[in-house]
């Protein structure tokens, strides 16, 4: 018995559009947790109706609930006003966001999405838009996963998107 995955667990990610229908796919399916890499968050990433929906249902979604977001240039997004920065600030503790400081993980173009049921969407270069991604596939995920702990322990909080307490 191999942990190959299922032929329809595999995603199309050929393209903007297909990344798009598989980071929506992806966390239409996540229970309750979800990593996330992106050096720019910028209006075509995490920004839809559709997209933001799931993950405010993942914030949301009661105890475990855990959205992990590496960002190089968080005030960007803040400055660019994306649609998802509202949603970290209201929900801190939930939706984390950390910032790499070591030159490696600065240097690093890729991008990826990982879901706490087994799925990924993993792009080599964030600028260009392909890449491969599976609705479940743990043997394929388990790299990425690693790769995003160890970027996550070297990184340093997001502080700049931390709401103000007037």
């Amino acid at each position: 018995m191999t942990d190959a995955p299922a032929p329809d667990a595999l995603l199309p990610a050929a393209n903007a559009a297909e990344l798009a229908v598989a980071r929506q796919i992806l966390l239409a399916g996540a229970r309750r947790q979800v990593d996330i890499r992106v050096p720019r968050l910028d209006e075509s990433l995490y920004a839809s109706p559709d997209e933001l929906a799931e993950l405010r249902r993942l914030a949301t979604s009661g105890r475990g609930a855990q959205i992990r977001l590496l960002l190089n240039d968080p005030g960007a997004a803040l400055r660019d006003g994306h649609r998802l920065v509202l949603l970290m600030q209201r929900l801190p503790s939930v939706i984390q966001v950390r910032v790499p400081v070591d030159e490696v993980d600065l240097g690093n173009p890729s991008a990826f999405l990982l879901t706490d049921n087994g799925g990924y969407l993993f792009m080599p270069d964030a600028e260009r838009p392909q890449g491969r991604a599976a609705r479940l596939d743990r043997p394929g995920l388990a790299p990425l996963r690693q790769q995003f702990e160890e970027m996550w322990e070297r990184a340093e909080r997001a502080r700049v998107l931390q709401p103000l307490d007037l």
